[in-house]
């Protein structure tokens, strides 16, 4: 109890010292104070396929095209494209762009992008039905698929330009273009992007400060922030403290404890938004061979109670989910309901042998997903009524991560939101046989492997048809959904809070991406 006392005044001292955003006498421009659960682990754009790294590289760096509000896509980097034929599409890339070093980007900077993507183990498995990406000139790049694919401008979306230049040659004896996961390389303390921002001061889980980028390409955007100061506060009491008392001007996330005082606060706006990210348990097969019976894996399906977690924990700011994919997506399979029954789950632990229990160990964030921490107690509570004995352990995002990819413990939580905006995604990267050549199943900690879900997907990505492609995605849902591949939970809403006068309505989005180059604060 001390240290969290001790964490949490230590977060306020920083936010404080200041009534939060602030006119610049001379432009106008303001500052931004904000305070997130936790920062991103890596300033390198590749090293981590996750939410905050792309929060990140919004902000730094700048895709080809992005997401909007209604789920289509705009121009930035590349202001135009066409397709060529069925495996083949054009694009136009802005001119006179900067890097933040002062390289002007080309052509080749995107190449040297894409060549880097596909060899990330993170990012590979995106671009997995992506032959190449050749610069035909200074301004033109030609983007070549394995056959037809329906998903170009949805992975287009990955592709942040880096700085060729910067990143090649070494430092400190090491490659500058390395790409180390949870380690030290030039990349992960260094950026040079296109990006309405550069990192001006950073200490891991305690502050960054960004600053407006002076030479940015777009004029027109309508952003008057010239700084950001970013404190990651874990805490949630801590963090919407920190925005009520006006020490920050914008939290993420609104714990669901907290939405009515954030609503009702006069000095305050709450901005939420229905969420696809789903949240899950994976089951390692490698670990436990109790976990291969689907007798087992189902009875653990059966014992938690996603309904009751959604309406107790989250308060209602969730929606309990039995599949991956989220009402609207195309594979979202209607037929498919939560399954909570401690009867039914108690027999399946008798018929496979095991009705005696088991002991596994069990990991969690404890900043990553809204209670995060709270949902695996809970679970544990719910798996010890079928006999389960778990041997629970949380830590922060920083340190959770490179444990999931050790796969440290039985049991691990992951939560998944389809960047592509496309139920495909959840499969490729956590319900396909995992396959570091590949980039497949990249975040499968559970080592799921089902031939027909990895064949049904692979078709899936080479469908063009949405009738056809709908059939094939529901089918893996199903099959997943047979097999209690993994454990779900809900998809997690999303929310947002800041001081009245921070425009973040406009910039906030269902990827949870916001885009504060372009925030307005009056």
């Amino acid at each position: 109890m001390m240290k969290s006392l001790l964490a949490a005044a230590t977060a306020i001292a920083l936010v404080a010292g200041s009534s939060g955003a602030f006119a610049d006498a001379h432009s106008g421009m303001k500052t931004l104070k904000m305070a997130y659960d936790a920062d991103p682990v890596s300033m390198d754009p590749h090293e981590q396929l996750s939410g905050g790294t792309l929060q990140f590289s919004h902000l730094v760096f700048d895709p080809l095209i992005r997401w909007n509000q209604d789920l289509g896509f705009d121009p930035r980097l590349a202001t135009s494209w066409e397709r060529v034929d069925d495996t083949t599409m054009r694009f136009t890339l802005r001119e006179g762009v900067k890097f933040h070093s002062g390289n002007e980007m080309t052509a080749a900077d995107v190449e040297w992008t894409f060549n880097r993507l596909k060899e990330s183990p993170d990012f590979k498995g995106v671009f997995a039905l992506f032959d190449s990406l050749k610069a035909v000139d200074d301004t033109t790049i030609e983007v070549k698929t394995d056959g037809p694919f329906p998903l170009v401008l949805h992975t287009m979306t990955y592709v942040f330009p880096m700085d060729s230049k910067f990143y090649t040659g070494d430092a400190d004896g090491k490659a500058k273009d390395e790409i180390v996961k949870s380690g030290d390389s030039f990349a992960s303390r260094n950026a040079s992007g296109t990006g309405p921002f550069t990192v001006t001061a950073r200490e891991q889980g305690i502050k960054m400060v960004l600053e407006r980028n002076p030479d940015y390409w777009d004029a027109d955007s309508p952003g008057n922030v010239k700084v950001i100061e970013f404190t990651p506060i874990k805490e949630a009491p801590t963090r919407v403290a920190a925005l009520l008392s006006g020490d920050v001007d914008f939290i993420a996330p609104v714990p669901p404890t907290d939405l009515d005082r954030v609503d009702k606060d006069d000095d305050t706006t709450l901005v939420t938004m229905p969420g696809t990210r789903i949240i899950t348990l994976q089951l390692n097969q490698d670990r436990v061979e109790a976990f291969k019976d689907v007798r087992v894996r189902q009875a653990i399906v059966h014992a938690i109670n996603n309904e009751g977690i959604v309406q107790k924990i989250m308060r209602g700011f969730g929606t309990a989910g039995a599949q991956m994919s989220p009402a609207g997506y195309l594979g979202h399979n209607p037929a498919l309901k939560p399954r909570y029954d401690v009867a039914a789950a108690q027999a399946l632990m008798k018929e496979a042998g095991y009705g005696d229990g088991l002991e596994v160990s069990m990991m969690c964030p404890n900043n990553r997903y809204v209670n995060d921490f709270k949902i695996c107690e809970a679970s544990a509570s719910m798996l010890a009524k079928i006999g389960i004995k778990v041997d629970l352990t949380t830590m922060p995002k920083a340190q959770y991560w490179p444990k999931f990819d050790e796969r440290a413990a039985d049991i691990m939580m992951i939560g998944w939101h389809s960047d592509t905006e496309d139920s495909a995604n959840f499969y490729e990267f956590l319900a396909m046989t995992p396959n570091a050549d590949t980039g497949r199943g990249q975040y499968n900690s559970g080592a799921y492997s089902n031939p027909v879900v990895d064949a049904l997907t692979e078709a899936s990505l080479k469908e063009t048809d949405d009738a056809r492609r709908a059939a094939l995605l529901q089918q893996v849902e199903k099959t997943l959904y047979d097999d209690a591949a993994f454990v779900p939970f809900h998809w997690q809403n999303l929310a947002w809070g800041a001081r009245k006068g921070v425009g973040i309505d406009a910039v906030v989005n269902a990827m949870n991406f916001p885009y504060l180059g372009d925030l307005v604060i009056e």
